[in-house]
This record gives structure tokens, C-alpha cells and sequence, in this order.
């Protein structure tokens, strides 16, 4: 099941859906829109979807970026699934705290703590 786009890898654990993001800037306008739809297509068949997004590996992320994680927040409810987030570096943990995102998103140190969690 693992689906290279080239702004995600996307793979299966158990019946978790796990994103990891491959970019460390999530600046781009055009590549959060792909994102976005490249997520979407992989949910929008899905019931009761669980869904982990790692950000081990990003440094940057832009205001667009998080108008998309509260977008597909919204899918993966309506679908009466779970989102957790996992692995997001301290400097882009304060901007979901001084937004007041982290109310919205379940999020976890690490990604074998969310994944126990979805279990």
C-alpha cells in the first residue's frame, strides 16, 4: 500500500493510515494544495479512517499548511475517524499552542505513542 507522491510517503501499520511528510519547508502554495488532494484521495474511500501525520522531518511549515491540516481534520471526522499528529519540532509545536490548534489536533510525541493510541 505504500504510495510515493513526491511531497508524501504514504504507507499502512496495522489499519493506520501513516503520512509522513518528505519536504522540510512546507512553504509552497502550489505543493500544499498537492498535498491536500494527494491526502483527500487517499481518505475520501475510507470509513472511520485512523490517520497518523509524522513531521519528524520538517523544519517549516506556512499558514496555508495548517488551513490545510484543519481541512482534512474536518474530512477525517465527518468520516468518524481519528487524526493524530506525531514528531513536530518544538518551534512548530509553539505556533499550534499560540493559535490555539493544539485544541483541535491530537498530537503526540512520537509516532509509536499515536500509533498506541489508534490502536
Amino acid at each position: 500500500m505504500a504510495n510515493d507522491s513526491s511531497r508524501l510517503r504514504i504507507s499502512a501499520v496495522n489499519d493506520v493510515v501513516r503520512i509522513d511528510f518528505v519536504d522540510r519547508d512546507i512553504l509552497d502554495e502550489a505543493t500544499i494544495r498537492q498535498i491536500g488532494q494527494d491526502i483527500q484521495r487517499k481518505l475520501e474511500p475510507m470509513t472511520a479512517p485512523k490517520v497518523l501525520m509524522c513531521f519528524g522531518v520538517v523544519e517549516h511549515l506556512s499558514s496555508a499548511a495548517l488551513g490545510t491540516l484543519i481541512t482534512v481534520n474536518s474530512l477525517v471526522k465527518k468520516k468518524g475517524g481519528t487524526l493524530r499528529l506525531a514528531e513536530i519540532r518544538p518551534e512548530i509545536l509553539e505556533v499550534f499552542y499560540i493559535t490555539k490548534l493544539n485544541k483541535h489536533f491530537s498530537i503526540d510525541e512520537s509516532a509509536e505513542a499515536a500509533l498506541k493510541a489508534l490502536a
